[in-house]
């Protein structure tokens, strides 16, 4: 055995060249020992499915983050000078957070293995010259499967024989229509779509029959290569975690600045060494939001649950929000924008060629009825109907018609009238019938009829009018002239050009009928186009992109006039439209030139593209600086998928391939649903923004107060718990509260933000400051007032900082809605979480208060009625300037949020 694998190019051979290339034999197929010596050789036909992150990996994952890494530093030092409460704080902290994160991507992971579901089948097999069935994965090079409707193909193959044999390909290639196949050998430059004597794993028989020799198994086959693009994709880190690793590592060094000149300043004026340390240590813990992994993964946890309830699960957490930041969806045609089903589009009649549709049964044109087409329509139903294999092939455990989906969309056009499809065939009896075929493009029956014999036809409309020498005017029938041949052609092409599947349709009906040669002097009745339709949601769910800014591309592996038509009929592309790149023009990645990547930016569709090819134009606007979202449903689509900034699968008709690898999976298959995904998306990078500014101007405030009552009042500093009690209950809570809020609702009428921006930009920084500024001023004044006007001791004058700072805190939240609303209603005060917060909030400093055990923790004592007066009073200082200065001056300057 001389076998050269894998054989590249096996449509270019003939049938003998295939046979003898793997030394088999159509008829006896191979001998068991030359089989299993075979598998011994190439392995099995299984292949390594995607692999899936381990329990553990998914838990450490939670961990990796600058934030966690100086927490974690943080809690070390504290063990160190044996301040275990602080330690067991902060490491409580991480815990949560790793917790909370990890338990949402759990609940979301996928439990489908989707390669292993594909494999097991079973396939049909010639070997030691007997039909039989065994396991996919037992299946070798040359061996013979016999393939017939409704059969999953299970491996790559050449055909050898075939039968009006049509497979639905549409997973690999985009393609909406089974293709037909045929045994003849092929250009080598014919591209997958067009490979009509191939078969491909992982594809189904719709029609006919046929055998083919087993050229490709395991990855040695489309789908799995495929496979292998998607185990090579990169998947890149989502916007928000480079955001929040670029927020944590300003905030690292600004925290290693901050304690290094308090500790120079220290050491300069010779203080022990252990106060610089631990005071260090406090201004670590001020300038750092301990709060904020908890506080993002709870509202990105929140918002995980909340698209569950909106069709959309997602796979992980950081993929919520990154919705929001797409600018770039790349979807594919059928199944997404399509519904994946071939529908009755327009109908063509004599003198009529126009569209039409049908109401109670009867034609109806712009004009009105036009009652000599409803003859021709009437007629061109039955011979539809009859002329017609669908409804002889039935799934039994499903009561599903099986067959050709152009015959499918024909039985249901005949179901319109008052009598079935089903009815019609018992009344008019098949007697004879000559198939489909690729040489003839024609198919016809013979039936009996009340007038003696029926003869109905359907085919290309070229073919079929060379049997056809009458034509049908509503009752009247005349002699087909050249002129009007002329014009059923010329409007054919029109037809096509709208990117329809064109079929013409003829019958002749006499006393007697001769069954051997009943193909010849038909009357013409008409075409119908067929379409693979948009989805009745798509169009308005295009302009709400439109509207937010987001580019929309088609990427497809369905002919170019197809897709440009479905593109045209959602709004993707304007009318007058007729850009598209097709695969076979599409350079590759080495020859991609300037001039070329500006064309991919520019182009909205895609034709006959293959795998490879969507990857590269994923990774084209990615390198553009886009944020990319892709959507599909197809094994085609996979590795795009997972290239991607987000891959969105169908959960109904996707492929399990395809959610496997997505990010994202929508439960109603709806393109609407990825639009309101966006939309609250967005919402959540707001409410992230709110949180973030709020926690850090609380912290920043911190660090001034510790600085300034250095400075003015030492004893009134405050000690390391207080600031950790702060930060991780009295402002964790208002934070959570910002982050749980509905956003704003004219988000989606807003371009999209700029993915290259931070969290914080300059502008926030100055609001962080003046919002910290105000802080401090008000905890400067409550300290200062106190010692002057009711002369406290040092311990009160800690209590006063504490407890005006932790209120003054908590208010803020209210600083936080945005310019331009109200004072008294706005995003924040209709917020219910941020009034629940402050109940929590309150209740816990009322907790501390009356429980002895929590005072002596974070060093409280009992205070004066005119200290809690002073100190609540001065808490409102921060919230009066702010509103006052949005009033006043913020929406001419908008300089704060």
């Amino acid at each position: 055995m001389n076998i050269k694998y894998p054989i590249n190019n096996s449509h270019t051979l003939s049938v003998e060249e295939i046979l003898h290339s793997f030394q088999t034999n159509a008829d006896t197929g191979l001998s068991k020992s030359e089989a299993e010596k075979r598998s011994k050789e190439f392995g099995l036909n299984v292949y390594t499915a995607q692999k899936q992150k381990s329990i553990w990996i998914i838990l450490l994952e939670q961990f990796k983050s600058p934030i966690v890494y100086l927490l974690v530093f943080g809690a070390a030092v504290s063990l160190y000078f044996q301040d275990y409460i602080e330690a067991i704080a902060i490491l409580v902290v991480i815990l949560v957070n790793a917790l909370i994160g990890f338990l949402m991507e759990m609940q979301a992971r996928s439990s489908m293995n989707a390669l292993k579901e594909m494999d097991v089948i079973k396939s049909k097999v010639i070997r030691d010259g007997k039909p039989q069935e065994i396991p996919s994965e037992n299946l070798t090079l040359g061996d013979i499967i016999m393939l017939e409707a409704g059969d999953l193909i299970p491996g790559d193959g050449r055909l050898v024989e075939s039968n009006q044999l049509q497979c639905d390909e549409s997973s690999l290639t985009g393609e909406s229509l089974p293709t037909e196949k045929n045994p003849e050998k092929l250009l080598k430059d014919t591209v997958l779509g067009d490979q009509h004597n191939m078969v491909f794993k992982g594809s189904s028989v719709m029609n006919g029959n046929g055998k083919a020799i087993i050229t490709g198994i395991a990855q040695h086959t489309q789908l799995g290569t495929i496979t292998s693009l998607v185990e090579n994709a990169v998947e890149t880190a989502t916007p928000l975690d480079k955001k929040l690793n670029a927020l944590s590592k300003k905030l690292i060094w600004l925290t290693l600045i901050l304690t290094s000149i308090f500790a120079i300043t220290g050491i300069i004026q010779d203080k022990d060494w252990v106060v610089i340390i631990k005071t260090s240590i406090v201004l670590a813990i001020a300038s750092f939001p301990e709060g904020l992994p908890i506080v993002a993964t709870v509202a990105l946890a929140h918002g995980m649950l909340l698209m569950a309830k909106r069709n959309a699960i997602v796979k992980k957490l950081s993929s919520v929000e990154t919705l929001g930041s797409t600018n770039v969806i790349l979807t594919d045609k059928t199944g997404t924008l399509t519904e994946n089903k071939i529908y009755v589009e327009t109908f063509s009649f004599p003198e009529e060629n126009r569209k039409v549709s049908i109401e109670n049964n009867n034609l109806k044109f712009d004009d009105g009825e036009i009652e000599k087409s409803q003859e021709n329509f009437d007629k061109l139903k039955l011979v539809g109907a009859l002329c017609n294999d669908a409804t002889l092939k039935i799934a039994k455990e499903k009561k599903k018609v099986l067959g050709d989906p152009i015959e499918i969309a024909l039985i249901q056009l005949a179901n319109t009238s008052g009598t079935s499809a089903e009815e019609l065939k018992k009344q008019y009896e098949r007697i004879a019938e000559i198939p489909f075929s690729s040489d003839t493009k024609i198919m016809g029956t013979l039936h009996k009829s009340p007038n003696g014999n029926l003869v109905g036809a359907k085919g290309s409309v070229e073919h079929l009018l060379e049997k056809c020498n009458k034509i049908q005017f509503g009752a009247t029938i005349k002699e087909l002239d050249k002129n009007e041949r002329n014009a059923i052609l010329e409007e054919s092409e029109k037809m096509a050009a709208d990117g329809l599947r064109v079929l013409a349709f003829a019958y002749r009906e006499e006393t007697t009928i001769n069954t051997d040669d009943f193909l010849k002097e038909l009357v013409y009745l008409g075409m119908i186009g067929f379409l693979d339709p948009p989805r009745l949601d798509i169009k308005g769910a295009i302009v709400s992109c439109r509207d937010a800014g987001i580019k929309v591309v088609m990427i497809t592996g369905d002919h170019p006039l197809t897709a440009l038509n479905i593109a045209k009929k959602v709004g993707l592309v304007d009318d007058d439209e007729q850009n598209v790149i097709v695969g076979k023009d599409f350079p590759s990645t080495k020859s991609l030139t300037s001039e070329w990547k500006k064309k991919i930016l520019s182009t909205a569709v895609f034709a006959r593209t293959t795998p490879k090819q969507k990857l590269d134009i994923a990774d084209i606007y990615q390198k553009a600086g886009n944020i990319v979202a892709m959507t599909g449903d197809g094994v085609n689509d996979a590795p795009a998928l997972k290239k991607a900034d987000v891959g969105i699968a169908m959960g109904q008709r996707g492929t399990q391939v395809a959610k496997e690898t997505a990010s994202i999976v929508l439960k109603d298959d709806s393109f609407k649903s990825i639009v309101a995904a966006i939309s609250h998306g967005r919402a959540i990078f707001q409410n992230i923004q709110k949180f973030v500014i709020y926690l850090v101007s609380c912290n920043l405030s911190e660090i001034f107060i510790v600085t300034l009552l250095g400075f003015l009042a030492p004893a009134a500093i405050l000690l390391p718990l207080q600031i950790l009690f702060l930060n991780m209950v009295t402002d964790v809570f208002p934070a959570l509260a910002l982050g749980l809020g509905k956003g704003d609702i004219t988000v989606m009428k807003k371009p999209p933000r700029n993915p290259k921006k931070g969290i914080i930009e300059n502008k926030d920084w100055v609001a962080i400051t003046l919002y910290a500024i105000t802080i401090t001023l008000s905890v400067a004044f409550a300290v200062i007032y106190c010692q002057q006007v009711i002369s406290i001791d040092n311990k009160v004058t800690n209590n006063v900082a504490f407890i005006t700072l932790a209120f003054a805190q908590l208010f803020h939240v209210f600083n936080m809605s945005s310019i331009g609303s109200r004072l008294l209603i706005n995003d924040i005060t209709e917020n219910k979480f941020v009034w629940l917060a402050i109940l929590i909030c309150t209740g816990f400093m009322v907790l501390v208060y009356i429980s002895p055990q929590m005072r002596l923790v974070l060093g409280l004592v009992e205070l004066p009625i005119k200290v809690w007066i002073v100190s609540i009073l001065a808490s409102f200082i921060p919230l009066v300037i702010v509103q006052f200065y949005k009033i006043t001056w913020g929406k001419r300057k908008n300089a704060l949020h």
